[in-house]
């Protein structure tokens, strides 16, 4: 029995983020969709299917995966969207001997195939798999959460955290008076102590407030929070992560691994490699890597009328339904200093804005400006800025990665071209 964690053909609703990364790849709570997929089944091979275009990168990044292959003679089929439950092996068990289909309303949740049906399905992993991929399966309904658009991740953000708490502290044995394993500084105030795990090799410096009152703080390895910083749980701080000085950091905000995060932030999601390291205000957010935001970028996250946030998706505005939604940000974007976003702006992958006023609501990828004008980012300027931070941090653009950055430009130009953008 093999698992394969696949991708369907709703995943561009979850633009600018899945341009550069497989929808199961995005993070909610504090590990990704993937993780919480496969740590339901474990010990068990697991295939990862995916766009061509983004095979062989990732291919690069999980060696010994196989990638858009499947070798054994029965699968267990999971959608990549879905935030597994931690019953979900009871929900779909792997050894049920029975072929069926697991629909939640009109999406394909899962689907345990063998035989006849699994040689047609892999001679389709080049195709995003759809309801007709699985035709003549028995149907079970089932009632399993999926994510349909970013907001998603964002509003399920602090479900998730708690349970990936649970499930961190219980994989390394968290016991009382044994989770304060960093360095912590006299004069650092630590409130529900109980509730907060330091790991081995963080420091929390003098003046730092960590209140974990209304939910846990997970500072990682390696992380360092400065003086007069202030944390309120649910937090999650990645390994080699940085909270500077006077930070305020509020509920429900989960940090990457090696990202810089200072002023006000709250209710988002951080990707690793991000820095967010100045004054400014950032909330139900969701930011991609390898991105920079400038000093005093403020970020607004509520109509000053309350009302719910639209936001322009694959072409069409999409009411979201929330009442506080703000940035949505794609992989290698920057901001200058004092530059301000409109609640629900969405930035595409690989942009550069700067300008006073609000910049549109909708900036599609590789676009280089601001309120006043918008053109296209020179794709080789953006690459060579890209192997420059990249090399900050001690690694080197692969040739996978580069034509991937050449890929998601001819994949976005139609956006930037709709804009009278010159190519």
């Amino acid at each position: 029995m093999q698992l394969c964690i696949f991708e369907d053909i709703y995943f561009d609703r979850l633009e600018p983020l899945i341009f550069s990364r497989p929808a199961y790849n995005l993070v909610c709570g504090i590990s990704t969709l993937r993780d919480k997929i496969t740590r339901a089944y474990p010990e068990v091979k697991v295939s990862l299917h995916t766009r061509p275009y983004l095979e062989a990168f990732l291919t690069s990044k999980n060696p010994g995966y196989q990638v858009n292959s499947i070798e054994d003679d029965t699968c267990l089929f999971i959608n990549g969207r879905i935030i597994a439950p931690e019953n979900l092996a009871e929900i779909i068990p792997l050894d049920d001997p029975e072929d069926k289909l697991y629909m939640t309303e009109d999406t394909i949740v899962a689907a345990r195939v063998s035989g006849k049906k699994l040689k047609e399905v892999k001679n389709s992993l080049y195709d995003l798999l759809t309801p007709a991929n699985f035709d003549g399966l028995l149907v079970e309904k089932v009632e399993i959460p999926v994510i349909n658009y970013v907001w998603d991740l964002i509003n399920y953000n602090h479900i998730e955290m708690e349970k990936d708490f649970n499930y961190l502290t219980k994989k390394i044995n968290f016991k009382k008076k044994e989770n304060l394993k960093g360095k912590i500084y006299p004069g650092a105030y630590l409130i529900n102590e109980e509730r907060i795990f330091i790991d081995e090799g963080a420091e929390i410096k003098s003046g730092a407030v960590l209140d974990a009152t209304g939910g846990f703080i997970y500072i990682s390895k390696d992380a360092i929070v400065y003086p007069n910083a202030v944390i309120e749980g649910p937090v999650f701080v990645g390994e080699k992560s940085q909270v500077k000085s006077c930070a305020r950091i509020y509920e429900n905000v989960s940090i990457g691994k090696v990202c810089k995060v200072g002023g006000e932030v709250e209710h988002s999601i951080i990707l690793p490699y991000t820095n967010k390291q100045h004054s400014g205000f950032l909330g139900h957010a969701y930011l991609g890597s390898w991105v920079n935001i400038g000093a005093d970028t403020n970020c607004s996250d509520l109509k000053n009328n309350y009302g719910s946030v639209k936001m322009y998706i694959n072409g069409e505005i999409v009411n979201s339904g929330c009442q506080f939604l703000g940035l949505i940000m794609g992989d290698h974007c920057k901001t200058a200093i004092n530059t301000m976003f409109n609640t629900g702006t969405m930035v595409g992958f690989s942009c550069n804005i700067y300008g006073a006023d609000f910049p549109p609501k909708y900036i599609p990828s590789f676009s280089w400006g601001g309120s006043e004008s918008m053109t296209t980012y020179d794709l080789e300027r953006t690459i060579e800025t890209a192997k420059r931070v990249l090399h900050r941090r001690s690694k080197v653009m692969s040739e996978s990665e580069e034509k991937l950055f050449r890929k998601i430009f001819d994949l976005t130009q139609k956006e930037r071209r709709k804009r009278g953008y010159p190519y």
